[in-house]
């Protein structure tokens, strides 16, 4: 961290108790300045050559000389940024006393120099002078500091810290939108244990290297920042996606395994607002979990369907373990969304085994209803299939948790299923599962009868690859339910 130090007296500041701070020497104090609880016993000659605040307001306490001839003068400044902290940094530079400024400090120290007029009209080279030059030339040039003292203003309420703000956020939102083969500073990345095994050296610095400092921005600090670097327009958006992912995983508790405790709402309707437009540019998974809290936190509607939307454009790329903890009907809405418009025919195989593979985990709901089953695995009835293992590892295992349903409904369930489309692990398996109708065990037997000899009956019967009904590709196993 960059520091700088100012004066070269040793300090002779002294306290009693919590609340006086007084300066040791021979002279008597003069005036009292109160901040809050806190009294500093002061002289007046050092602070009047170079605060234009103090020397009007002590000229203004000392108008009746005769009245106050045996009072000592005191002036309630409690108003100052950066409270008594920042102004005992201010009132040891009057003294000629070393004081330290660094990123954690000088934004606090500088809002205070501000309010007491520490400026050129009283003195060259005074302390409002002295923090611009460092934090032009050392500050706002180092990446880490520049956040750091971003992250100070957020409990400032001051025009100059405002302006702070704006000058800070440049220097961030221009560091992160610099071309990666100039990043010669560090940062942070303790994504790169992770993927230590993918990335190589050679590979330099990643796109996303600045993401894990911004963490450590309050919600609305984060915002401003992550609008500075989106208008400069040189970061791609998949990038923006990430910065919002990682913080969301960061600042949420339970977010990564999408089980949300209870959070500030205003959190993630801010990370939504900031989600970059371009389809794409958030991952599946990320944007499942954002829609997940919408719900859960009773977001507005609009905001709700905005998410849904963008979740049905991408479920393609979506897994099982995204969309369990939605209901039926969402899922159903969420397919129906995916097809206006037609999607193209990789995107429906995909989503085809997505919602195959949703429909055999539900299956083990024993008071799943059997209208639910069967309206979501209808949506899908045209989708292509390049297997109907998943499927049918769903067929059995809602006949296996609802054996009191009627012949014919048993029926229709099975024939959701393409006998053809089995794998021989499936058929094996099939021919024995005492849980279907033997109309279904018989066509499964013609079928694989048809593969063993390799004629043909005039049915069209796939090139069929070998697969598993298990969705984490165990080995197949007869003793295993489907």
């Amino acid at each position: 961290m960059k520091f700088m130090k100012l004066g070269t007296k040793p300090d002779s500041f002294q306290s009693k108790g919590d609340n006086v701070r007084y300066v040791t020497n021979e002279l008597e104090t003069e005036i009292i300045i109160i901040i809050g609880n806190v009294k500093f016993y002061l002289h007046k000659f050092p602070l009047l050559s170079k605060s234009g605040f103090l020397q009007k307001h002590i000229a203004t306490t000392s108008n009746n000389e005769e009245e106050k001839k045996n009072q000592i003068d005191e002036i309630d400044i409690s108003e100052i940024p950066g409270g008594s902290v920042a102004f005992e940094i201010c009132v040891k530079f009057c003294y000629g006393i070393t004081v330290t400024l660094n990123a954690y400090n000088v934004v606090a120290v500088r809002c205070a120099a501000e309010f007491l007029e520490m400026n050129e009209t009283f003195e060259k080279s005074n302390l409002v002078y002295k923090i611009d030059v460092f934090l032009n030339s050392t500050i706002f040039r180092s990446w880490k500091d520049s956040i750091i003292v971003l992250q100070t203003t957020k409990d400032l309420l001051s025009d100059d810290s405002e302006e702070l703000v704006k000058r800070c956020l440049g220097s961030i939102a221009s560091t992160a939108s610099i071309d990666t083969s100039k990043v010669k500073w560090s940062y942070t990345d303790n994504r790169k244990k992770k993927l230590e095994k993918v990335r190589k050296p050679e590979d330099g610095v990643p796109k996303d290297w600045w993401v894990e400092d911004l963490c450590e921005l309050h919600i609305d600090l984060y915002k401003q920042a992550i609008k500075a670097i989106k208008n400069r327009g040189k970061v791609p958006s998949n990038v923006i996606g990430e910065a919002l992912h990682t913080y969301a995983i960061r600042r949420i508790a339970g977010f990564s395994k999408g089980s949300m405790q209870l959070i500030d709402r205003s959190l993630i309707d801010t990370i939504i607002e900031l989600l970059p437009d371009e389809k794409g540019s958030v991952s599946s998974s990320f944007l499942t979990k954002l829609h997940r809290a919408s719900i859960f936190l009773g977001c507005e509607e609009t905001v709700k369907e905005r998410l849904k939307k963008r979740v049905s454009e991408q479920l393609e790329e979506t897994t099982v373990n995204h969309i369990l903890m939605y209901d039926f009907d969402m899922v159903q809405s969420l397919v129906k969304e995916f097809m206006d418009p037609n999607p193209k025919t990789h995107s429906k195989v995909s989503v085809a085994k997505l919602i195959d593979g949703y429909l055999a985990e539900k299956s083990r709901d024993p008071n799943l209803p059997l209208q639910n089953f069967l309206s979501l695995a209808e949506t899908l009835s045209s989708f292509p299939r390049h297997s109907h293992d998943v499927l049918y590892r769903a067929i059995d295992m809602f006949l296996k948790e609802h054996s009191g349903i009627s012949k014919s409904e048993k029926k229709r369930v099975c024939g959701l299923m393409d006998c053809r489309k089995l794998s021989a692990e499936a058929c094996e398996h099939a021919v024995q599962n005492e849980r279907l109708p033997m109309r279904v065990i018989v066509q499964v037997l013609f079928f694989e009868q048809i593969r063993a000899n390799g004629s043909s009956t005039g049915y069209s019967t796939p090139e069929l690859t070998t697969t598993t009904l298990n969705t984490e590709d165990d080995e197949w196993d007869h003793e295993k339910e489907f």
